[in-house]
């Protein structure tokens, strides 16, 4: 996931990888030396906390927040804090997979839904604002 606010791209794989890396676009270079640098790779933090393969990535522009989420179902909300980033909240329902999330377009809400159903809204703070069982998997979500 791409954080053109940050200039950041969040990275998840197999066995728990997580990566937030900054690539070099030039930009930062004056125009007049024109030269590339022989290594564009500026950021390469490794984050720890998932275990199993990570499946969603999202950024809370508005907020500096990375929203990560596993095949476990686990979901961690990352801050960065001097240049790491650092766990800021958990939430493990173990019950099913996260399907999809999506922040709301101020910030202020995140949206989570569940293969089993399951629809979560959250605030930024933490606290749970809604949830719902539906009779239905789901597979996408998105605010309007």
């Amino acid at each position: 996931a791409w954080s053109s606010t940050e200039g950041l791209l969040g990275v998840g794989g197999e066995n728990g990888l997580l990566k937030i890396l900054r690539v070099d676009d030039g930009r930062s270079v004056p125009q007049d030396q024109g030269k590339q640098t022989a290594n564009p790779l500026i950021l390469n933090q490794t984050l720890l906390g998932h275990e199993s393969t990570v499946k969603g990535v999202v950024w809370n522009e508005n907020y500096s927040k990375l929203t990560t989420a596993d095949d476990d179902g686990l979901i961690i909300v990352w801050r960065n804090e001097d240049d790491k980033w650092q766990e800021e909240m958990i939430n493990n329902r173990k019950k099913s997979i996260v399907k999809d999330m999506k922040w709301s377009t101020d910030g202020q809400c995140i949206c989570i839904i569940y293969e089993d159903g399951t629809v979560i809204v959250g605030s930024v703070k933490g606290s749970r604002l809604w949830g719902k069982e539906l009779k239905f998997k789901m597979h996408l979500i998105e605010w309007s």
